[in-house]
Protein backbone atom coordinates (compact mmCIF):
# COMPACT_ATOMS: atom_id res chain seq x y z
CA UNK A 1 0.00 0.00 0.00
CA UNK A 2 2.47 2.46 -1.28
CA UNK A 3 0.58 4.65 -3.70
CA UNK A 4 1.00 7.60 -2.27
CA UNK A 5 4.53 6.92 -0.76
CA UNK A 6 7.83 7.93 -2.74
CA UNK A 7 11.50 7.24 -2.39
CA UNK A 8 13.35 9.99 -0.95
CA UNK A 9 17.34 10.63 -1.63
CA UNK A 10 19.23 11.66 1.63
CA UNK A 11 22.44 13.80 0.26
CA UNK A 12 25.08 15.04 2.79
CA UNK A 13 25.60 18.65 2.41
CA UNK A 14 28.78 20.67 2.35
CA UNK A 15 27.55 22.94 5.16
CA UNK A 16 26.42 19.90 7.34
CA UNK A 17 23.19 17.91 7.27
CA UNK A 18 21.11 16.41 4.31
CA UNK A 19 19.32 17.80 1.18
CA UNK A 20 16.25 15.47 -0.16
CA UNK A 21 15.57 14.93 -3.21
CA UNK A 22 13.25 12.53 -4.86
CA UNK A 23 13.19 10.91 -8.29
CA UNK A 24 9.48 10.66 -8.96
CA UNK A 25 8.46 14.33 -7.61
CA UNK A 26 11.24 16.79 -9.10
CA UNK A 27 9.65 19.49 -7.64
CA UNK A 28 10.49 18.19 -4.10
CA UNK A 29 13.90 19.53 -2.63
CA UNK A 30 14.40 20.01 0.58
CA UNK A 31 16.93 19.81 3.47
CA UNK A 32 17.11 19.11 7.41
CA UNK A 33 19.91 19.37 9.42
CA UNK A 34 20.41 15.67 10.82
CA UNK A 35 18.67 12.36 9.01
CA UNK A 36 15.26 12.74 11.38
CA UNK A 37 14.44 16.44 10.04
CA UNK A 38 15.69 15.58 6.63
CA UNK A 39 12.60 13.11 6.59
CA UNK A 40 10.51 14.96 8.29
CA UNK A 41 11.00 18.37 5.87
CA UNK A 42 10.45 15.55 3.19
CA UNK A 43 7.04 15.07 4.75
CA UNK A 44 6.58 18.66 4.77
CA UNK A 45 7.83 19.51 1.25
CA UNK A 46 5.70 15.96 -0.41
CA UNK A 47 2.54 17.43 1.17
CA UNK A 48 2.83 21.47 -1.01
CA UNK A 49 3.83 19.22 -4.09
CA UNK A 50 0.67 17.48 -3.55
CA UNK A 51 -1.13 20.56 -3.28
CA UNK A 52 0.65 22.00 -6.44
CA UNK A 53 -0.45 19.27 -8.44
CA UNK A 54 -4.07 19.08 -7.19
CA UNK A 55 -4.09 23.09 -8.03
CA UNK A 56 -3.10 22.66 -10.85
CA UNK A 57 -4.47 19.56 -12.45
CA UNK A 58 -1.33 17.66 -12.94
CA UNK A 59 -1.57 13.65 -12.71
CA UNK A 60 0.22 11.93 -10.25
CA UNK A 61 3.27 9.87 -11.09
CA UNK A 62 3.45 6.23 -9.85
CA UNK A 63 6.04 6.06 -6.86
CA UNK A 64 8.70 3.90 -8.09
CA UNK A 65 10.58 0.63 -5.93
CA UNK A 66 12.84 2.39 -3.69
CA UNK A 67 16.66 1.61 -4.27
CA UNK A 68 18.82 1.05 -1.84
CA UNK A 69 19.68 3.72 0.93
CA UNK A 70 16.37 5.47 -0.05
CA UNK A 71 13.61 6.18 2.21
CA UNK A 72 9.73 6.09 2.10
CA UNK A 73 8.13 9.50 2.69
CA UNK A 74 4.63 9.95 2.36
CA UNK A 75 2.87 13.55 2.95
CA UNK A 76 0.02 13.90 5.61
CA UNK A 77 -2.72 11.47 6.06
CA UNK A 78 -5.43 14.68 5.47
CA UNK A 79 -3.25 14.99 2.34
CA UNK A 80 -3.36 11.43 1.30
CA UNK A 81 -7.14 11.25 1.69
CA UNK A 82 -7.99 14.81 -0.66
CA UNK A 83 -5.31 13.08 -2.90
CA UNK A 84 -7.05 9.95 -3.49
CA UNK A 85 -10.36 11.79 -4.04
CA UNK A 86 -8.76 13.87 -6.61
CA UNK A 87 -7.48 10.53 -7.89
CA UNK A 88 -10.78 9.08 -7.60
CA UNK A 89 -13.03 11.94 -9.61
CA UNK A 90 -9.99 11.87 -12.12
CA UNK A 91 -10.59 8.27 -13.22
CA UNK A 92 -14.30 8.52 -13.01
CA UNK A 93 -13.92 11.48 -15.37
CA UNK A 94 -16.32 13.03 -13.01
CA UNK A 95 -16.43 17.27 -12.59
CA UNK A 96 -16.96 18.94 -9.43
CA UNK A 97 -20.06 20.15 -10.10
CA UNK A 98 -21.10 16.41 -10.90
CA UNK A 99 -19.48 15.38 -7.83
CA UNK A 100 -21.66 17.94 -5.83
CA UNK A 101 -24.69 16.76 -7.50
CA UNK A 102 -24.16 13.29 -6.19
CA UNK A 103 -23.34 14.60 -2.80
CA UNK A 104 -25.91 17.40 -2.52
CA UNK A 105 -24.04 20.24 -1.56
CA UNK A 106 -22.51 23.21 -3.18
CA UNK A 107 -19.82 22.69 -5.66
CA UNK A 108 -17.71 24.87 -3.33
CA UNK A 109 -17.96 22.00 -0.60
CA UNK A 110 -16.15 19.55 -3.42
CA UNK A 111 -13.52 22.58 -3.97
CA UNK A 112 -12.95 22.48 -0.34
CA UNK A 113 -12.53 18.80 0.06
CA UNK A 114 -9.99 18.93 -2.39
CA UNK A 115 -8.05 22.08 -1.36
CA UNK A 116 -4.66 20.81 0.60
CA UNK A 117 -4.90 23.94 2.50
CA UNK A 118 -8.82 23.98 3.80
CA UNK A 119 -9.30 21.18 7.06
CA UNK A 120 -11.67 18.79 6.02
CA UNK A 121 -13.27 15.96 8.23
CA UNK A 122 -11.92 12.53 6.90
CA UNK A 123 -15.98 11.09 6.82
CA UNK A 124 -16.70 13.20 4.19
CA UNK A 125 -13.66 12.77 1.47
CA UNK A 126 -14.45 8.51 2.41
CA UNK A 127 -17.97 9.69 2.12
CA UNK A 128 -17.68 11.53 -1.78
CA UNK A 129 -14.56 8.50 -2.59
CA UNK A 130 -17.33 5.82 -2.06
CA UNK A 131 -19.81 8.05 -4.74
CA UNK A 132 -17.22 7.69 -6.96
CA UNK A 133 -16.96 3.31 -6.61
CA UNK A 134 -13.89 3.20 -4.62
CA UNK A 135 -13.01 2.74 -0.88
CA UNK A 136 -10.14 5.16 1.07
CA UNK A 137 -8.33 2.77 2.83
CA UNK A 138 -5.76 4.11 5.72
CA UNK A 139 -2.94 1.87 6.85
CA UNK A 140 -0.62 1.78 10.06
CA UNK A 141 3.34 1.59 9.64
CA UNK A 142 6.35 1.47 12.14
CA UNK A 143 8.39 4.66 11.65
Amino acid sequence: MNRFQYSVKLTSSEDGGYVVTCRDLPQLITQGEDERDALEQAADAMDEVFATYMIDGIEFPEPSKAKRREHLVAPPAETIAKAALYIAMRQAGISKMQLAKQLGVDEKEVRRLLDPHYGSKLPRIAQAISLLGQRLVIDLEPI
